[in-house]
Formats: C-alpha cells, sequence, structure tokens
C-alpha cells in the first residue's frame, strides 16, 4: 500500500516518493531549551514519531534529524536569572526533554544537532548568501533580502503586507526592505558571541535550521516537519535561505505540520493556570496515556487536551494491557487496517479505531506498537502509580496476596475479604483468574 502525506506546500494530499529510493530524510524541529518543554511541544514529536515508525518499516534507510536550539535570547535571559551559564542551563534543559520525550515512547533521532556546534557552517552560509546577492551586511548585522527571492511568501501564502506585519522582526533604519529578516546580529560582551567577518555576534534563529539539515540531509532533502506556528515565518524563511543558498528549486520535498494543542477548550497560557509541562504531566499519568490521546486526533487538527481524555486513554491502555496479561505473544506483522490507515497521511485516529477491533493477543500489541504504544511488559504496566502516591510497596501487595491465598485455602473468607478490601482501600485491585491472583494500582 502507498504512503501519502498532507504537503503545506502544494496544499493537497500526494503519494509520497523519496528523492533516493533507499535512503528517506527526515527534518523535524526540535525545542528551545531554557525550561521544561510544555505539552504543546511533545504533538511535533509524537505525530513525526510515528511517521518516522512507518518510514523505518518501508524503506531501508531513514535518516531522522531534530535540533536543538542551545543558543537564544530567551536561553541567555534566563541564565542570567538562574544565576547559571548558558551551558548548565541547556545541558540540564536538553538531558530533561531528551528523557521526557523517551517517556512518551518517541525513539530518539538519528542525528539531534546541537546549534552552537554549527556556528562555523552559519557563517558559511551567510557568506554564501551575500556573495550570491541574498543579503546584506549592515550596523553589524546581517539580513536576508527578501525582494531577491521573487516566490518569497510560496509556502505561508500570506501577501506582503502580513509577510511584513506578521514576520516578528526589528524594525530598523538599517533594512533595505521592511520584510528582510535576520541572519546574523551583534552581541555585547556580557552575551554570547562567536567572531565573524561581520564582527562578534550570534545567528538569527531561522538559519541555524538551514545549516544543521544541509550538514546532515544535504542541499534538498524529502520531509521537514513541525508546528503549524513555524510555517511562517520560521519555515517560510528556511526557504528562502537555503534554496537561494543553494540555487535548488526545493529545500524540502513535502512540507508537514502538526495542528494547535488547546487545554480544555482554550489556548494554553500560564496566565489561564492551564500551561502544563510534560515533566510535571508524567508525574500524574503514564507516558503512553499522554501519547494516546495526542494521537486520538488527527495531527493536521487541533487536539483539545484534558485531564478527562488522559483518564480514558489511561482507561483503554488498561483494557489493552489487559488483553495481553498472562499471556506469551509472538512477533507479528502490523495488521494490514492499522498499516492503511498509518498510510493515509497518519491517520492515527482511524488506526486506533482499527486497534480496537483486533483480538488476537499479538496483533493487537503489533497494531499498537505501530504507534508506539503497549511497548511495556503488562504486569509493569499495572504497577505503575502517580508521583508521590501512598500506599504498600510491591513487595507488600505479594504478600498480602499470599496470605489471602492461605485465608482462601482454610476456607477463612472473611479473612479473605478483609485482605481484599483493604488492597482495595490502598488503591490495589485484584483479579482472580484460572491462573491464580493479579493485582494493578487503580
Amino acid at each position: 500500500m502507498s504512503l501519502v502525506v498532507y504537503n503545506t506546500l502544494s496544499r493537497e494530499k500526494e503519494p509520497f516518493v523519496p528523492l533516493q529510493p533507499e535512503h528517506v530524510r527526515l527534518y523535524v524541529c526540535g525545542p528551545t531549551v531554557y525550561d521544561y518543554v510544555h505539552i504543546g511541544n511533545a504533538r511535533p514529536v509524537v505525530a513525526f514519531d510515528v511517521l518516522y515508525r512507518l518510514l523505518k518499516r518501508r524503506y531501508p534507510r531513514v535518516t531522522y534529524v531534530r535540533n536543538i536550539t542551545d543558543i537564544d535570547d530567551k536561553i541567555m535571559t534566563r541564565a542570567a536569572e538562574n544565576g547559571e551559564t548558558i551551558d548548565a542551563l541547556t545541558n540540564r534543559t536538553a538531558q530533561a526533554y531528551q528523557s521526557d520525550m523517551g517517556r512518551l515512547g518517541a525513539l530518539p533521532p538519528d542525528v539531534e544537532p546541537r546549534a552552537t556546534a554549527y556556528v562555523g557552517r552559519m557563517v558559511a552560509l551567510i557568506e554564501r548568501l551575500i556573495n550570491r546577492g541574498h543579503a546584506y551586511a549592515a550596523d553589524g548585522h546581517v539580513l536576508f533580502s527578501v525582494p531577491s527571492m521573487p516566490d518569497y511568501g510560496r509556502l505561508s501564502r500570506k501577501p506582503r503586507d502580513e509577510l511584513i506585519a506578521g514576520a516578528r522582526v526589528e524594525v530598523a533604519p538599517y533594512k533595505k526592505d521592511p520584510a528582510d529578516f535576520v541572519l546574523w546580529k551583534p552581541s555585547t560582551e556580557a552575551q554570547a558571541g562567536w567572531p565573524s567577518p561581520w564582527g562578534r555576534g550570534r545567528p538569527g534563529w531561522h538559519i541555524e535550521c538551514s545549516a544543521m539539515s544541509a550538514a546532515h540531509l544535504g542541499e534538498t532533502f524529502d520531509i521537514h516537519a513541525g508546528g503549524l506556528d513555524l510555517i511562517f515565518p520560521h519555515h517560510e524563511n528556511e526557504i528562502a535561505q537555503s534554496r537561494s543558498a543553494f540555487g535548488h528549486a526545493i529545500m524540502a520535498k513535502y512540507w508537514m505540520h502538526n495542528g494547535f494543542l488547546n487545554i480544555s477548550g482554550e489556548k494554553m497560557s500560564k496566565s489561564l493556570g492551564n500551561f502544563f509541562t510534560v515533566h510535571e504531566l508524567l508525574d500524574q499519568y503514564p507516558g503512553e496515556a499522554i501519547r494516546l490521546l495526542l494521537l486520538s486526533a488527527h495531527y493536521r487538527q487541533p487536539l483539545d487536551f484534558t485531564h478527562e481524555g488522559l483518564q480514558a486513554a489511561k482507561a483503554t491502555l488498561d483494557r489493552w494491557y489487559g488483553h495481553l496479561r498472562g499471556k506469551t505473544v509472538g512477533d507479528v506483522s502490523v495488521p494490514p487496517t492499522v498499516e492503511e490507515a498509518l498510510s493515509d497521511d497518519l491517520n492515527t485516529p482511524q488506526a486506533i479505531a482499527a486497534i480496537h477491533q483486533l483480538d488476537d493477543p499479538a496483533e493487537l500489541r503489533a497494531g499498537a506498537r505501530a504507534i508506539g504504544l503497549l511497548q511495556h511488559d503488562p504486569e509493569a504496566w499495572f504497577r505503575w502509580a502517580p508521583a508521590g502516591t501512598s500506599g504498600p510497596s510491591d513487595a507488600e501487595i505479594e504478600a498480602a496476596i499470599a496470605a489471602r491465598q492461605a485465608a482462601r485455602k482454610a476456607k477463612d473468607f472473611k479473612e479473605s475479604d478483609r485482605i481484599r478490601d483493604a488492597l482495595k482501600a490502598q488503591g490495589v485491585l485484584l483479579e482472580d483468574g484460572p491462573k491464580g491472583t493479579s493485582w494493578k494500582r487503580g
């Protein structure tokens, strides 16, 4: 079955045909690491992790690059507020990000470049743009000349007045055109900076991804993905830089973007008190429950993220893991109904509906694992508890079950019921079956 993806560039679904038949190259914009990432940042990671898994099943070689932005004005501000070095801040928050994404079941990318290691490549790319007439130096800055690219705006399809109004760039006298954007800016002695032909400074945000993608995937590659909010100006400016520097008709053949995430029907905002980091949510819910909720809506559609939705997702996973519990499950191929759904522009809601119809434990596990679920041992799943939960330890529960079994053997059913009820009061549910008694934390 062929893979079809929605290409933001054409605004249409298109058959996926890689530039090289044996090697698919994928780039996804990663985080700016100055704090724990919020749940909205996790949506592209999870959505395009499903894509990565699908591509790996179809093609002999896939190179997945997801960058880390470790130099940014927000980073410098936060490091100063914390009284720590930029390196200390970014190392700590990057490690937290990697850990949290792993707990959501996301595979690590093949390459995870950090922007600070590619400043030399950024400088070279900027010099190339100047030499080709697409950029100019002014007052310690270097800016991309938007009028030098006749079809600038093709991805976002915004008229020129919106391109200018929404560019989020500084109004400055040294700019030749209001839409021109910064490639390089000067740094004070108190700010992070690198030597360059234009003086000590630091790169603009957009040039980072152009340099890192070219370094690991080439001047053109197959898929560039990220959140809907990155279409403009970030991805539009990446295209401008890369196409103008290398002289190609495309930067990436396919552009894929995930939709926005709302919290209980409202935009996530610290002022509204509905701002959640992945790190704190992982203290309250298993990573797979968060992942299932993130996949419950099609990646291009808005997603309403609620605690009720998380509870329902965990209940679904409880049922699926319960179906695997106590069974020897072999490895089988992904069921066709699941694979067909994912082949239609990553239709995860349809894939989840197909998984619900699978009765065979091996097929259930294979179908769920295609979207990164049912990765745990069922017994380990049922023993998970939220952080800070008080209650008996695993060893105490097993001892109580053994005492209950002894009571039942002695026909002391009053004691047996007392032990069961005592465990239930502590959040531990017992399930008697033909192979004995199993338990889970409620």
